[in-house]
């Protein structure tokens, strides 16, 4: 496999030169991670990450241009040559509400700003261009889909990152989403002396989650389907007047992404009906399946084995979630792939463990291989007109059909 990736035409940039710029870069880049991991940010609130990263971009000398598309903490930088192919690669630095960042975002800034730190020292020779674009609220807020909105997207031949995992893959599926926010309005009583005289709130909001339950034999493989209760009442001695739920809903294509949220759609009308209550829809921004191009995919591969890991292609053995890096996916070539800061099966993204892994010591030297093979694949693909293709084609082909290669 290595053999196939390492086709290449001439080679302006020393390759080596990109990793001995990271391993220099290597104390500002770790103190980056762990300041944005001690303090934590949610979705678009990510102001002190943002503006960390490029204060250190422009100490460097690098021009930012900060504010996006018009969001707050989205940035965008630039280096290389005015013409020629154009390379994004992409910052994520948002966390999750209460376990911080249990998903690794510290690491994927770190390691986007060390490849772009790195490649900046070249820029001269390059026969092309790089974009370092920060993408604020991935976790739920879809911040690239609104940069994509924006057009901070035109131009760009390929987009890439990489997100901390439990393992080493190069190309692994990521869900299709779409989240749901039902609000029951029903009427109060008092629940000792005048229950009839109600109508619960709550009772059509649990209805809701059993409906659902009831429907999974109709789901397809790969389908996930997951609620919590936001609002379950006011007082314990009065029928629910207002209760409340939330539904991620996800599948492995859009397609099956609409077939599933209709039947989601249903079950929350059923129990409203049934329990004579009214119902309040909101559908939240969703996120669409990752393409991943293989061509680029393995690209970056021979980069990390180069570099002294054995990634595996894919792993149908690993769960999947979903990011706004698919909509990217389906818009620009781009790559998502996972790259290990623990042992596999020990942790994985959304739990206190791996928290603490996204600033371990394996999580930091994870960070700088990252960065290594991120500037050596963007490096890969300006140079090389026939990797380009490649990767064209297969865009290509996948935007044609919908189908993942």
């Amino acid at each position: 496999m290595a053999e196939a990736w390492d086709t290449l035409g001439a080679m302006a940039v020393d390759r080596n030169a990109l990793d001995r710029a990271v391993d220099e870069l290597s104390p500002e880049l770790e103190a980056l991670a762990r300041r944005i991991h001690e303090h934590p940010e949610l979705a678009f609130e990510e102001h002190r990450a943002s503006a960390w990263i490029a204060e250190l971009l422009e100490q460097k000398g690098l021009r930012v241009e900060r504010a996006l598309g018009g969001l707050a903490t989205a940035f965008r930088a630039r280096i290389g040559a005015r013409s020629g192919p154009t390379v994004a690669i992409l910052a994520e630095y948002d966390a999750l509400p209460e376990i911080g960042h249990a998903c690794g975002h510290n690491l994927i800034a770190s390691g986007a700003v060390g490849a772009f730190l790195a490649l900046s020292r070249v820029a001269d020779a390059l026969p092309g261009a790089v974009t370092l674009i920060g993408t604020p609220a991935e976790e739920g807020g879809g911040g690239k889909i609104r940069l994509l909105e924006a057009g901070a997207f035109e131009g760009v031949e390929a987009a890439m990152m990489y997100h901390p995992y439990d393992r080493d893959i190069l190309a692994h599926p990521a869900l299709a989403n779409r989240r749901y926010l039902f609000t029951f309005h029903g009427a109060p009583a008092h629940a000792a002396m005048a229950p009839w005289d109600g109508r619960s709130a709550l009772t059509a909001c649990l209805e809701t989650f059993r409906l659902i339950d009831a429907q999974r034999v109709s789901m397809r493989d790969g389908v996930r389907v997951h609620g919590i209760v936001t609002d379950g009442g006011q007082a314990v001695n009065i029928i629910p007047e207002r209760a409340a739920c939330q539904f991620s809903v996800r599948a492995l294509d859009v397609e099956e992404l609409e077939r599933v949220s209709a039947i989601v759609e249903r079950c929350a009308r059923g129990a409203a009906l049934a329990c004579g209550v009214e119902l309040q829809m909101e559908i939240q921004v969703g996120y669409k399946s990752m393409r991943n191009n293989m061509a680029l995919a393995r690209r970056f591969g021979a980069a990390l084995e180069a570099l002294g890991r054995k990634p595996r292609e894919r792993d149908p053995s690993a769960g999947a979630g979903s990011t706004d890096m698919g909509d990217v996916s389906h818009a620009v070539p781009s790559i998502h792939p996972y790259l290990a800061i623990c042992d596999e099966g020990t942790t994985t993204c959304h739990e206190h463990a791996f928290a603490e892994c996204a600033r371990s010591t394996r999580g930091l030297e994870t960070m700088r291989v990252a960065a290594k093979a991120l500037a050596r694949t963007a490096v890969d693909v300006i140079e090389n007109p026939e990797l380009r293709a490649a990767i064209e084609q297969e865009f290509r082909h996948a935007r044609g059909d919908g189908a993942t290669p």
